[in-house]
């Protein structure tokens, strides 16, 4: 098994993939790499589209220009932040962490007080903040993969409002 530090010298963004399929344990566990990445109280704000269908996974394709290697890829995994989990659960995580004794009380009162801020603060303006969150899930997952031997490459060259169109 590699290293935390091989693994990040031998992450390469690949582009050129096998058609051998991708078992859905490694999936899974892909999946479960993510979940166990930090994120502000817990809120853990993304969520996660898998395609396997290539008349599905056209549409990522052409949603980021044309990037035909997406489509050649034997899986899509589509990441996206959920801007309401980020808002609800970061005061929920917080009150976990008073009840196990992690953070006081008084710091609940200022994520309660930041959260009713931030629900009134344009969507787009709260992006940043949750991409974050999103970005080191996402990088659990392409550090995983390569347990399994999978290349992976992070796309973000996007058309964000295609994304959401084609997976609500």
């Amino acid at each position: 098994m590699l290293t935390t530090k091989e693994a990040i010298e031998q992450r390469r963004s690949i582009r050129l993939y096998k058609p051998d399929p991708v078992p859905d344990d490694h999936i899974r566990q892909l999946l479960d790499s993510a979940r166990l990445a930090p994120s502000g109280c817990n809120a853990q704000p993304w969520r996660f589209k898998i395609e396997k269908k290539a008349d599905v996974k056209a549409g990522p394709a052409e949603a980021a220009y044309d990037q035909a290697f997406i489509s050649r890829a034997p899986v899509v995994i589509v990441c996206c932040a959920d801007i309401q989990a980020y808002l609800d659960g970061t005061v929920s995580g917080a009150q976990n962490l008073v009840r196990t004794g992690a953070v006081e009380d008084r710091i609940v009162a200022v994520l309660k007080k930041r959260a009713d801020t931030l629900k009134t603060t344009n969507r787009s303006e709260l992006g940043p903040r949750i991409a974050v969150h999103v970005s080191i899930a996402i990088e659990h997952i392409v550090l995983r993969a390569l347990d399994f031997g999978l290349g992976s490459c992070r796309v973000r060259l996007i058309d964000e409002q295609k994304i959401r169109k084609l997976f609500d």
